[in-house]
C-alpha cells in the first residue's frame, strides 16, 4: 500500500512504542491525537489542535499541516481558505506516541482564525485571589489580518 492507505505499525510493546522506530500513534477513543504547533524559527506556540489518522497521513505526505476540526467535524487543511498555510519543517511525536508537535513556517505570518499571529494571544493573570473575577490580558495587540475579510464566504462556527 502507498499514500494515504498505508497503515501505521500496530502497537506491540512498550519497548517498541517508546524505544523503537515504528510510527505507532495512539489515537484517543474519538480517533484523535492532540497536536501543539509552534513557529519553527522562534519556538512560539501558535496553536493547539487535533489530528485523526487521515490528517496525520496527509500532513506527512504533503508537508503541509492538516487537522481534524472537531467543531466542523471534517478534515481541515490549515490555510486552504485564508492562504495562511503551515509548511511543516519538523513533526515530532512524544515518547508514548499519543501527542504530536509540529514545528512550522507559516505562510502569511498568522495561525489564528481570529486574526492574531498565535491562537495564544491572551494570558491568565496569575496571583489573582479566588474571590476576584478572573480576567485575561492581551499579549498581542494587533491582528495580522482581518478575519471578516478573509472568511467572508466561510462559515466559521463560534465556540460558546
Amino acid at each position: 500500500m502507498t499514500g494515504i492507505d498505508r497503515p501505521f505499525v500496530g502497537r506491540s510493546s512498550v519497548k517498541q512504542v517508546e524505544e523503537g522506530t515504528d510510527l505507532s500513534p495512539k489515537f484517543d477513543k474519538h480517533g484523535l491525537v492532540p497536536v501543539v504547533t509552534s513557529d519553527y524559527s522562534s519556538g512560539e506556540v501558535l496553536m493547539h489542535g487535533y489530528m485523526n489518522r487521515e490528517a496525520l497521513l496527509k500532513t506527512i505526505e504533503t508537508g503541509e499541516a492538516y487537522y481534524w476540526s472537531r467543531s466542523r467535524n471534517c478534515l481541515w487543511h490549515k490555510g486552504a481558505v485564508s492562504g495562511l498555510v503551515q509548511k511543516v519543517k519538523q513533526l515530532l511525536i512524544d515518547d508514548d506516541q499519543d501527542a504530536l508537535w509540529l514545528r512550522v513556517e507559516v505562510v502569511g505570518g498568522a495561525s489564528c482564525h481570529v486574526g492574531y499571529r498565535s491562537c495564544f494571544y491572551r494570558e491568565v493573570l496569575i496571583g489573582t485571589s479566588q474571590s476576584d473575577q478572573l480576567s485575561l490580558r492581551f499579549t498581542e495587540t494587533e491582528k495580522v489580518f482581518d478575519p471578516d475579510e478573509v472568511y467572508q464566504n466561510e462559515s466559521n462556527p463560534t465556540i460558546l
